[in-house]
C-alpha cells in the first residue's frame, strides 16, 4: 500500500477512535433517563388497604388523611418490582406525581383556601420515596374534582362558551371535566387560584432538602392545553357540524383587538379578505354554517373546512414495504407529498391482520387558491419505477355567493395502474367525503389562527407564573396533546399547534399513545420543530400484535435524546376500590395480569428496559 494511504487510514482510524470516544463520552455525561409511570393511588396507606371491611375507596382515603399516613410504601414497593435494587444505571425507574391544583382548596369562613394538609401529604410521599419524580401540575380540564370546582362552574368568565353562549357539559369516561378559559386576565377567580395554588407549592418544594429537591426531574405544566368541542370522549375526529369554544364576550372581543393587531385598519382588512366590514367592533366571530343558516355577511361562515384547508386522508397498510412514497394531485398537477405512517390505532383495532397502528396518511390540501368547481384530488403511489393511484375523490369549491358552479373538464394523472395490484397493500380513503362542498372564508382562518394563539399565550403566562415562584427553568415541561400525529382527527378542533415549537420558553413535553410512541412521522415532526431536549408525560403503545414493540419505543426516546417518559398507568388501589366497569382507560393499567391493550406486554417490558 502506498505510504499516503497507509498515512490516511492510519489518520481516519485516530479520527473514528475519537468520534467513538466523544460519543461515549457523551453516553456517561447525560443524565440517566428516566421512565416515570403515572401511579394511582399513591395517598393510599397500607392501613387502610389491609381492612377488609372498608369497601370505598373515599373512606380509605379520609382513614389515611386523619392518621398522617399515606401511600409510599406500596409505592416504592412496586417501583421496586420494576426496578429491583433502587434507580441506578443508564435506566431508572422513578414515578410519576400528580397534582391538581384547584383540588388542594377547601371551603373557609374567609372564603376558599389552599389546604396546607393535602400539600403535605404530597410532599410527604415525594420525601420518602428513594425514586425520582416527576411533578405533574394539573390545571386543565381534568382539575375538576375539588369541592371548588361547582362554584368555578356557575361563574361563566371561567369558562370557555360555544357560540349560543353556553359552555360544554363534558365528561371523560364518567369523570367530569371542566372545559375552564384559557384567558390570560388574572382576575378571573380560575386564574387567580390556579395560580395562587402553583406559587404555594412551588414554596414549599423550595423548602424541601436539597436531596429531595434533587430527585425532582421535572415539571410538568397545566395538563393537555387546548380548545373543546363536544363529545369529548370520541369526537376528535369530528368534520362535520362541528361546534368550538371560545365564543366568550372576552374572547371575541379579544379577537378583534388581535384583528387590529394583524391588519393595522379595517380597509388593509378589507382588502386583504374580500370582505367588507365597516370597522373591526361590526366583525362576529365566524360561528355559522352556510348550508343550513342565513349569514348576514359571508365573514359569518364557519365549518372543518372553512379556513381553506380540506385533509386528504385514509390509511395504508403495506407490509411488504412496496410504496416508496404518496403523492397528492389536484386536477392532474403535482400539489406535493402525502406523509403516511400516522397513528391509526381504530384500524390497528379493527383488522386483526393489521399489526402496526401506524397505517395513517394525510395531506391537508390548501384549497383556498382553487377557483369555483369541481376538482379531481388523487393519490399516488409510487412502487420501483411504477406509479399506481392509491385513492381518488372529486370535491366542489363554492364561491361565496353560492352560485351555480361552472362545470370544468376533468383533468387527471394519465396512465396510472390500480394500487390493489401491488402485492399485500390495502387502503381506504376516509375524507372527504365524495363531491365535498367547500367555501373559503378567511376570517376564519384568522379565527383559527387566534384560537391556537389563545392556547399559546395561557401556557406561556402559565409558564411564567412557574418562573415566579422560583422553580428552575431547566426542569419545565409542557404537557401537550398532538392531534395532527392522528391522521382522522380535527385539529382544528384543539388549535394547541402553536404551542407545539421547539422555540417555545418551555421544554417540550409531548404526550404519545398508540403508534405514535414509535413514530417516523413524529420524529420527522420534532426534527423539523427543532425539538431536542424533551419529555414524555403520557405514554402507552396499546399493542399487543407483535414482540418487542414496546422496547423499541423506549429505545427509540432513549436514542432521541428524551429526559423522560410516563407510562400511562400503574395503579397501587386494590381490585375492591376499583368497581367492575371496564372503559378506554383502565383498559391501559399496567400490570402482569391484564392483556388488554398490550398491558401485561409494556409492564414486562418496563421490568427488561430498566436493566440498561
Amino acid at each position: 500500500m502506498p505510504h499516503f494511504l497507509v498515512k490516511n487510514v492510519r489518520c481516519a482510524s485516530l479520527a473514528l477512535l475519537a468520534s467513538l470516544a466523544l460519543n461515549a463520552s457523551a453516553q456517561d455525561s447525560r443524565p440517566p433517563f428516566i421512565i416515570a409511570p403515572t401511579v394511582e393511588g399513591m395517598l393510599l396507606c397500607d392501613e387502610a388497604v389491609a381492612q377488609p371491611q372498608m369497601r370505598s375507596i373515599d373512606e380509605a382515603y379520609t382513614y389515611c388523611r386523619r392518621r398522617k399516613l399515606d401511600g409510599a410504601p406500596a409505592l416504592s414497593r412496586l417501583l421496586d418490582r420494576l426496578e429491583p435494587g433502587g434507580p441506578r444505571g443508564a435506566v431508572q425507574v422513578g414515578y410519576t406525581a400528580t397534582l391538581q391544583l384547584l383540588g388542594l382548596y377547601r371551603s373557609t369562613s374567609k372564603g376558599w383556601a389552599i389546604d396546607p394538609a393535602r400539600v403535605d401529604e404530597f410532599l410527604g410521599v415525594i420525601s420518602k420515596v428513594q425514586r425520582p419524580v416527576v411533578i405533574y401540575f394539573s390545571a386543565d380540564h381534568f382539575d375538576s374534582i375539588g369541592p371548588i370546582t361547582e362554584e368555578l362552574r356557575r361563574d361563566p368568565r371561567n369558562l370557555m362558551q360555544l357560540r349560543d353562549g353556553k359552555p360544554l357539559e363534558l365528561n371523560y369516561f364518567g369523570y367530569r371535566i371542566m372545559p375552564y378559559t384559557l384567558s390570560t386576565d388574572a382576575a378571573i377567580p380560575v386564574n387567580k387560584y390556579r395560580r395562587d395554588a402553583l406559587n404555594y407549592v412551588a414554596q414549599r418544594i423550595k423548602k424541601l432538602p436539597k436531596t429531595v429537591q434533587s430527585r425532582i426531574v421535572a415539571y410538568t405544566l397545566a395538563g393537555e392545553l387546548h380548545h373543546m368541542f363536544p363529545d369529548f370522549e370520541n369526537g376528535m375526529g369530528a368534520y362535520q357540524d362541528i361546534q368550538v369554544t371560545d365564543y366568550s364576550p372576552a374572547s371575541v372581543a379579544r379577537f378583534r383587538q388581535w384583528l387590529r393587531t394583524r391588519y393595522q385598519t379595517i380597509e388593509q382588512f378589507n382588502t386583504q379578505t374580500g370582505l367588507s366590514y365597516a370597522s373591526f367592533d361590526a366583525i362576529q366571530a365566524p360561528s355559522k354554517n352556510i348550508r343550513k343558516e342565513k349569514l348576514t355577511s359571508f365573514g359569518e361562515h364557519y365549518d372543518a373546512f372553512a379556513d381553506g384547508t380540506l385533509p386528504i386522508a385514509g390509511w395504508l397498510w403495506d407490509p411488504n414495504k412496496a410504496i416508496q412514497k404518496l403523492d397528492l394531485y389536484v386536477d392532474g398537477r403535482l400539489v406535493g407529498p402525502v406523509p403516511y405512517g400516522l397513528n391509526r390505532l381504530d384500524v390497528y383495532r379493527a383488522e386483526a391482520a393489521i399489526t402496526s397502528p401506524n397505517t395513517g396518511f394525510r395531506h391537508d390540501l390548501d384549497y383556498s387558491g382553487l377557483l369555483p368547481g369541481r376538482h379531481l384530488a388523487q393519490v399516488v403511489a409510487t412502487s420501483g419505477t411504477s406509479r399506481y393511484q392509491l385513492a381518488e375523490v372529486e370535491f366542489v369549491v363554492v364561491p361565496r355567493d353560492q352560485g351555480r358552479v361552472a362545470s370544468t373538464q376533468r383533468s387527471e394523472v394519465p396512465s396510472l395502474k390500480n394500487a390493489k395490484a401491488l402485492s399485500g397493500v390495502r387502503s381506504w380513503l376516509d375524507m372527504p367525503k365524495p363531491l365535498q362542498d367547500v367555501y373559503y372564508n378567511p376570517l376564519a382562518r384568522d379565527w383559527n389562527r387566534y384560537r391556537e394563539s389563545q392556547v399559546y399565550d395561557f401556557l406561556s403566562n402559565f409558564h411564567q407564573w412557574a418562573l415566579k415562584a422560583g422553580l428552575p427553568a431547566d426542569k419545565l415541561y409542557s404537557h401537550q396533546i398532538v392531534p395532527n400525529v392522528n391522521s382522522s382527527w380535527n385539529p382544528h378542533l384543539f388549535a394547541a399547534g402553536q404551542t407545539l415549537s421547539g422555540s417555545a420558553p418551555w421544554k417540550q413535553g409531548l404526550n404519545m399513545y398508540g403508534g405514535a410512541t414509535d413514530s417516523a412521522w413524529l420524529r420527522d415532526f420534532m426534527a423539523r420543530n427543532k425539538i431536542t431536549d424533551y419529555g414524555v408525560p403520557e405514554f402507552n403503545p396499546q399493542q399487543w400484535k407483535r414482540n418487542g414493540v414496546h422496547l423499541a419505543a423506549m429505545q427509540s426516546h432513549y436514542d432521541a435524546g428524551a429526559r423522560f417518559i410516563s407510562p400511562y398507568y400503574f395503579s397501587v388501589i386494590p381490585d375492591r376500590f376499583k368497581g367492575g366497569a371496564e372503559h378506554g382507560v383502565n383498559r391501559m393499567e399496567l400490570r402482569p395480569d391484564n392483556p388488554k391493550d398490550g398491558s401485561d406486554r409494556f409492564y414486562q417490558a418496563i421490568v427488561e428496559y430498566a436493566r440498561k
